[in-house]
């Protein structure tokens, strides 16, 4: 129980996101490089002070548990994800992120030996099939689907990543302190410009990087190892839904009862393929 709650947590977390980045940028308060920056900073900021004041050594031990493919996904993520939200809203956003999320974490529990019961593929299958049914028909444009899709990949990179991790506060510190500079460097070259960026825009990406982002990653970390990468990229799939939920009450995107229908189905996919070995039959 406390494991399904922590995670429910971290999802809650994810899907503030979509809906910070969504409200932020679709409203023109800051552009979508200036919010993946000041999130990246933010968040950056405030886990090397937690990790400071917890005791660690400065500044060798704050970077000690980052990846390579930590802050690589980490930052493919950042940027693709803001880039994708100045076009798709919220649900279908987050649909096409834990969609690639799904493929790349699933591809990577594979190629890492982990054994991925039968059921746990026909409850990703059937809780995709929800979320096509929340998004569909979807718009946006091939570009917002195209930089949505490589944020997918990297956060299921950086997931992957994490697995190992055996202090994840040190982990997530390390890979936000290490994507800072190649951060900075790519948004110089795109283009920066903070100071058209409104006090509501930059306050949503401080939020998002320092307490949605920032905490709530440390936090997916250290959850990471009892899942395992098949359940946890099915136990994402419910993001869209708290995302779109979110996008209605905040934004006032229109849900429905295509909205019930796909609920159910997501939901119920999810649990299937959460369910303990004992408590399923024709597992696979």
């Amino acid at each position: 129980m406390r494991l399904a709650a922590l995670t429910a947590l971290v999802m809650l977390a994810f899907a503030a996101n979509s809906v910070l980045n969504r409200m932020a940028v679709a409203a023109g308060d800051i552009g979508a490089v200036e919010f993946a920056i000041v999130r990246l900073a933010a968040g950056a900021l405030v886990l090397a002070a937690l990790v400071v004041l917890r005791g660690r050594e400065w500044p060798r031990k704050l970077v000690h548990g980052a990846t390579v493919a930590g802050v690589a996904g980490l930052l493919v993520y950042l940027f693709g994800f803001s880039l994708a939200y100045g076009r798709l809203d919220a649900g279908t956003g987050a649909l096409v992120l834990f969609g690639m999320v799904q493929v790349t974490m699933f591809a990577g529990a594979l190629l890492l030996g982990e054994v991925v019961p039968g059921r746990r593929w026909a409850g990703a299958a059937l809780a995709f099939c929800g979320l096509l049914v929340l998004v569909a028909p979807a718009g946006g444009g091939w570009a917002g689907f195209a930089a949505m899709a490589a944020a997918g990949v990297g956060w299921g990179i950086y997931s992957l990543a994490g697995r190992g991790a055996r202090d994840a506060l040190a982990a997530t510190a390390g890979n936000f302190v290490l994507a800072l500079g190649p951060g900075v460097m790519i948004a110089l070259v795109v283009g920066v410009d903070l100071a058209g960026a409104t006090a509501r825009g930059v306050g949503l990406a401080v939020v998002s990087g320092a307490v949605t982002s920032g905490l709530g990653y440390a936090l997916w970390y250290a959850v990471l190892p009892a899942l395992g990468a098949g359940r946890a990229a099915v136990a994402q799939l419910t993001v869209p839904l708290i995302a779109a939920l979110g996008g209605a009450a905040l934004i006032g995107e229109a849900v429905g009862v295509r909205f019930a229908i796909a609920s159910a189905l997501v939901l119920g996919g999810v649990a299937w393929a959460s369910l303990p070995k004992a408590a399923s039959q024709g597992d696979g």
